[in-house]
Order: structure tokens, then C-alpha cells, then sequence
């Protein structure tokens, strides 16, 4: 089965959806068949992929039957259609053959409502048994239709019913941060919130009405795999002081406030993770700069910043040396994410 990896922090500008592709085709690139989810409303990962512009656009491709994106896949639980959830049919990501994209669409935004009344019952509500299990069904079954072995779930900045059904059902969970007075804020009230969707969890997961739905709600298992750093300016291969200054507030914050919370709900086991990569939970598993200009070349060529190209950028000479040099970087701090998230998620 393939594991679910959960990209979340409720605030936004952090690179999550960035850092999923990017992320994802490296995971592709050594051979693991990856599922990219756009489980974010403001479908950002699918336009990138498919090189789509707005909401035209994306309107123009989306498809009822079979469903090719994630709210109409949904809709037979959302909508009490006479129908079972399906697996979806995926957009190949082009230049990857490892690499597959899950539609998002912006109307998933509408489920949200119903999602939340159904895990404030807890199942009690009988019409609503099906929704709290249905996400992580749907991720599954689609999953299981290409083989795929992770899942990378891109989701939205917030701390509604959606994304806390989207992490309490995942297999793991990393968290982008921008080192800034707000990404240290956004870890001191993910300690608050975990322990609560946990618990909720821990209770949904004993309820017999949710145990027993077509959609059965899943055993909580969620795991902390670490924070990644990104967009800050490097100065001699480093991140310039003032960007270092927060750095050091963010692994703080992490030691003190979110980690041991996740220790305590046992959404991390400490000992387990620095013997697997030999840092401990509060050093990034990657710090990344920011990608300046090449962030929006890859976007117009749905490619990863490392895998631009000279005619891509319009360089040549001294520019294009100096190019590529910085996405040999990039491609390095992908690369070795990659292989600690890999070395994490083995069971």
C-alpha cells in the first residue's frame, strides 16, 4: 500500500506546493511510482503541472466520468450518490514516467461544511458514517490503481475539517516553514492543534459506527518526518544572518514547543528517527533558498528548478554557469530529502 505523506503548515507562503513537486519527482526519479494529491482548493499544484492559468482552464479539463479530479471522485460519499468511490483517473506529469498528478478543483472547498459536521458527530449522525473515512479510501484505491508507492499531499493553508481529516488519516507528515516571526507563531499553535486532531482520531477511530461504514475510518498513525526550511537568501552557501537568526528560532520552537507534544501523542518517536538519520527532529531535513527567478521558469515549463534547461532560461555563457551551479544545488537538498524521507517511511 502506498504511504501517504502529508505536506501541512496552516500558514501560508511556506513553498508547500513547490516542494511537493519538486519532492515527488525526485522520489520518481529513484524509481518510486509517486502520486502527487492536490488536496488544496486553490488547486496551485495542479495549474503548475498542467500549465494552466485559471480557473477557465481548469474548468475546461475536469470530467464527472470517470471522475479525473478529487472533489468530483468524492462526490458519490459528499453527495449520497447511489455509487461506490472509484479510483481517479490521473493526469500523467509529463517528462517523469514515475510521476502522476491527482486533479484538485477549486468547488472541494464545498465539502468542507459537510466534512466538519460529520467528525464534530463522530459518526453519531448515521447519513454521514461514510465522510470521515472516505479521503483516505479514495487516496488508496487510486493509489492502488497505478501502484504508486507514496503519496504526496499537497493541502491547504488552514486548520479546517479537511486538512485535519487529511493528517489524521496520513501515514506521515512533514511541515514547510520560512524562517520568519510568523512560521515560528505557526509551530507553537500546531502544538496546540495536533494533540486535538489526535485525540479526535484516537476517538473516531473506536466509534463502531465509523469502523463500520463503507468507507471504514482508518487506525491514526500519523508521524512527524521532519521540517524543511525554504526561501531565505544565502550568503557563502548559507543562509545570510538575519535569515539564520530565525532558523535558530524555528529548530527552538520545534524542540521546546511542537516536538515533545508529538512525542506525547506519539505522533513521533524520537529515538526511532535520529537512529534512522542521525539528526534529531528539530534540524530541518533540508534548507533550501530561495529559487528567485527560477521558481517562475518552472512553473511555465513544468519542470523542477533543477531541471531547467539553457533554452528554458534564455542564458548562455558566464549566466548559465552561474545558473547551474544553484540548481545543482537545489537538485543536491532534493536529493538528500529524498533519501532521508525514504530511510523514514520504511517500515
Amino acid at each position: 500500500m502506498a504511504k501517504i505523506i502529508c505536506l501541512f503548515n496552516h500558514k501560508g507562503g511556506v513553498s508547500k506546493t513547490t516542494t511537493t513537486f519538486n519532492l515527488g519527482w525526485k522520489l520518481a526519479e529513484k524509481g518510486y511510482k509517486v502520486l502527487l494529491a492536490d488536496c488544496d482548493p486553490q488547486c496551485n499544484l495542479t495549474g503548475m503541472i498542467l500549465g494552466y492559468k485559471g480557473v477557465d482552464d481548469l474548468d475546461g479539463i475536469y470530467k464527472e466520468q470517470p471522475a479525473n479530479n478529487i472533489k468530483d471522485a468524492l462526490s458519490p460519499a459528499f453527495e449520497s450518490k447511489p455509487k461506490a468511490l472509484e479510483p481517479v483517473e490521473l493526469f500523467p506529469v509529463s517528462g517523469n514516467e514515475n510521476l502522476f498528478l491527482l486533479a484538485g478543483n477549486i468547488g472541494l472547498s464545498e465539502y468542507e461544511t459537510t466534512l466538519g459536521v460529520a467528525q464534530e458527530l463522530t459518526g453519531s449522525l448515521l447519513p454521514l458514517r461514510n465522510l470521515p473515512g472516505s479521503v483516505r479510501f479514495l487516496l488508496d484505491i487510486t493509489a492502488e490503481s497505478i501502484q504508486a508507492d507514496y503519496i504526496l499531499v499537497d493541502m491547504s493553508p488552514s486548520l479546517g475539517p479537511l486538512n485535519q481529516n487529511l493528517l489524521s488519516t496520513s501515514d506521515y507528515f512533514i511541515v514547510p516553514l520560512h524562517p520568519d516571526y510568523f512560521s515560528s507563531m505557526a509551530l507553537r499553535s500546531l502544538s496546540r492543534t495536533l494533540p486535538r486532531w489526535k485525540k479526535w482520531a484516537d476517538m473516531a477511530y473506536k466509534e463502531d459506527v465509523l469502523k463500520n461504514a463503507n468507507y471504514p475510518f482508518p487506525e491514526p498513525k500519523a508521524q512527524f518526518i521532519g521540517a524543511i526550511v525554504q526561501k531565505y537568501r544565502p550568503r557563502n552557501g548559507k543562509a545570510s544572518g538575519a535569515f539564520q537568526k530565525w532558523i535558530s528560532e524555528l529548530q527552538t520552537a520545534l524542540e521546546e514547543e511542537l516536538i515533545p507534544k508529538l512525542i506525547d501523542i506519539k505522533m513521533l518517536m524520537k529515538d526511532k528517527f535520529i537512529s534512522t538519520i542521525g539528526i534529531e527532529p528539530s534540524v530541518p531535513i533540508m534548507e533550501v533558498s530561495d529559487f528567485n527567478s527560477l521558481i517562475a521558469l518552472s512553473q511555465e515549463h513544468q519542470v523542477p528548478v533543477y531541471k531547467l534547461t539553457p533554452e528554458q532560461t534564455q542564458q548562455t555563457g558566464a549566466v548559465w554557469d552561474q545558473t547551474l551551479e544553484s540548481m545543482g544545488v537545489f537538485s543536491t537538498a532534493f536529493d538528500e530529502c529524498a533519501n532521508k524521507i525514504i530511510s523514514l517511511t520504511q517500515d
